[in-house]
């Protein structure tokens, strides 16, 4: 395949991927920022939400002081922010436009009726309408697309790559989420949860699993009360639950062995020891170091694999 058609595929899905994300973490910010609280620690959420994007400096620089209106607006509906929902959706659909005869008439569809409708919601004010139910359609429609491309795509490197990108995007979200949520509690995190810490208990820590669809896996795998290091157990070590990082890694490995050769063996070889250290850790072992820098360090290593696949296979910098 042309390094620049895998090149378009990969980003198409890493876009759709980022515009559920950001939906799912807004939508939970939203919710929570409607329970009884102070000014303050509302102003919190706003701004770990910008954290996780890494968009805290952009956003202060166009808009100043941090508050609710501000934040989804400059991460829905703003052009200028490379990240907002809008701006993902177009790239998804450009890149997929680019491709379009590798692309299945369902899949290209779906893109573009996305694009068009998100357009169409923007200008009717649905948005401001309805929050909660425009994140649940930009959740509805990534997943439509994904289950699209699964469903009618040839399973040839094409769909490889688009895999590739849809979960290299999902291990760098969801490590982000984890790593702000649980710095949010003002310590690193050893795994003792302080009083001060426990002030978040329910509401915090359920937010966190709701933003990746995980509340009911975990009442399922734990039984009992909600706890900020099974919290991160489940989020980060178990291959079961479809949003973890153990869960992410394995599929870019399984996908970067469908498309590589002995040129690019280092590369699997990169994705294949950090899927095995997920695989092999155990959650008291990566508290004893504290899990901001463990997430710190594997955010590194997702950053340097996505960087070597970018260097191997696709253009380098045009998306």
């Amino acid at each position: 395949m042309l390094s620049r058609t895998a090149d378009h595929l990969f980003w198409m899905s890493r876009y759709t991927e980022r515009a559920e994300n950001t939906a799912r973490m807004l939508d939970v910010n939203y919710h929570t920022s409607l329970l009884p609280q102070s000014t303050a620690v509302a102003q919190v959420g706003w701004k770990g939400l910008l954290s996780i994007s890494e968009l805290s400096q952009a956003y202060e620089s166009k808009y100043g002081a941090v508050n609710a209106r501000d934040v989804m607006d400059f991460m829905v509906r703003d052009e200028k922010n490379s990240s907002s929902i809008i701006s993902c959706l177009k790239n998804a659909r450009e890149n997929a436009r680019a491709v379009r005869g590798t692309l299945t008439t369902e899949v290209w569809e779906t893109q573009n009726q996305t694009y068009l409708e998100i357009f169409r919601m923007l200008r009717n004010g649905e948005f401001e309408r309805d929050p909660g139910q425009f994140f649940e359609w930009v959740k509805f429609r990534s997943h439509l697309s994904r289950g699209v491309t699964v469903g009618t795509m040839l399973q040839d490197e094409a769909l490889h790559f688009m895999r590739l990108g849809t979960f290299l995007e999902r291990a760098d979200n969801t490590a982000r989420l984890v790593d702000v949520k649980f710095h949010a509690v003002q310590s690193d995190f050893y795994g003792a949860a302080s009083e001060k810490d426990q002030e978040y208990d329910f509401y915090h820590w359920s937010a966190i699993l709701r933003s990746v669809s995980a509340f009911e896996i975990y009442r399922r795998v734990y039984r009992n009360v909600i706890k900020p290091e099974r919290v991160a157990e489940l989020l980060i070590l178990r291959a079961d639950m479809p949003r973890s990082l153990a869960a992410s890694l394995q599929e870019v490995v399984n996908n970067l062995k469908l498309v590589t050769d002995d040129t690019t063996c280092d590369t699997v070889r990169r994705a294949g020891k950090l899927s095995a250290d997920l695989r092999y850790a155990r959650i008291d072992e990566i508290l004893a170091t504290g899990l901001h820098a463990y997430l710190t360090q594997f955010l590194d290593r997702v950053n340097e694999l996505g960087a070597c696949i970018s260097r191997d296979f696709l253009v380098p910098a045009t998306s």
